[in-house]
C-alpha cells in the first residue's frame, strides 16, 4: 500500500498546476513601446494569448514609471491600454486587461501621492519597487505616506532585492504594518539567480506572500513559467492563499 501511495503521490506531483486558479496576474509590462516590456502591439497580443492558454482570466498590466528612465503618466498608460483592448476586441480574444503602474521609489513619488496621481488597481492598490542593490532611504516614510493617503502599498518582487537576501524578516515586518508583498513566479525557476530562488522559497515556507505575478516583459517569460508548473515548488506555492483571486 505504501508503494502504491508513493506512485500516486509522484504522479500527482508531476502534473502541471493550473494557473487559472490564480484568476488574475497583477504584474506585467504589456503596453507596447513605453518601457522595457512589450515593444509592439503584436508582442502584447502574443503574450495575452499565452496568458489565456495558461488559464488566466484577467491581467492587470503595470508599466514602469521611473523619473530617470520611463517617464510614463497615467494618460500614456491608459491610452496604450485602449489600443490593446481594441485589438483584443478586433480579434475576439477573451481575456480581460486593466492597467496600473509599477512605481519606482524615487524623489518624485511623494508629490504624486499627495496629488493623488497614482494609477492603482483594485481601487487603491499601488505597486511600488525599490532599487535592487541598496536599501532606499525613507522607505518607512513612503509606506506611511501611501497608507495615510488611502493607498494600499504592494511591494513588487521582494525576493529580488539583493540587500535583503538571506532573511525575510523585513517582509514579515512590513506585512505586519499593512504592506502587501508580491513575489515573481519565475523566481522559483532560478531565472533571476540562486539567491533570489532561495528567498522565494523562504517566502513560501513562511507563507509571507500576498500576491504573485509573472512580471512578464516578453513571451519567453511565460514560456519559461509554463515549463516549471510541474515542479514541487509550484505545487507548494499553489496551496497558499493569494489575493489575486479577489481581483
Amino acid at each position: 500500500m505504501g508503494f502504491l501511495s508513493r506512485i500516486f503521490s509522484n504522479n500527482e506531483k508531476s502534473k502541471s498546476i493550473n494557473l487559472g486558479d490564480l484568476i488574475t496576474d497583477i504584474h506585467s509590462h504589456l503596453i507596447p513601446g513605453i518601457d522595457d516590456g512589450s515593444q509592439s502591439l503584436d508582442d502584447s497580443i502574443a503574450m495575452l494569448h499565452k496568458f489565456k492558454e495558461l488559464g488566466y482570466k484577467k491581467v492587470i498590466t503595470t508599466p514602469h514609471i521611473m523619473s530617470d528612465h520611463y517617464r510614463n503618466t497615467p494618460e500614456i498608460i491608459l491610452n496604450g491600454l485602449e489600443v490593446v483592448r481594441a485589438e483584443l476586441k478586433r480579434i475576439n480574444l477573451d481575456i480581460e486587461i486593466e492597467a496600473a503602474a509599477e512605481y519606482f521609489f524615487d524623489e518624485t513619488i511623494f508629490e504624486k501621492i499627495r496629488n493623488r496621481e497614482l494609477l492603482t488597481f483594485n481601487g487603491n492598490h499601488v505597486l511600488v519597487e525599490f532599487s535592487f542593490f541598496s536599501m532606499p532611504q525613507g522607505e518607512e516614510n513612503l509606506f506611511f505616506e501611501l497608507l495615510t493617503n488611502g493607498y494600499q502599498p504592494v511591494l513588487a518582487h521582494f525576493e529580488r532585492y539583493a540587500f535583503l537576501h538571506g532573511s525575510i524578516e523585513k517582509a514579515i515586518e512590513w506585512r505586519n504594518k499593512g504592506i502587501y508583498i508580491q513575489m515573481n513566479l519565475n523566481s522559483l525557476s532560478g531565472h533571476y539567480g540562486p539567491e533570489v530562488k532561495k528567498q522565494a522559497e523562504k517566502l513560501i515556507q513562511a507563507e509571507a506572500i500576498d500576491f504573485v505575478g509573472t512580471d512578464c516583459h516578453r513571451i519567453e517569460h511565460l514560456l519559461l513559467l509554463e515549463k516549471q508548473l510541474s515542479t514541487p515548488l509550484f505545487h507548494k506555492l499553489i496551496k497558499l492563499n493569494f489575493k489575486n483571486q479577489q481581483l
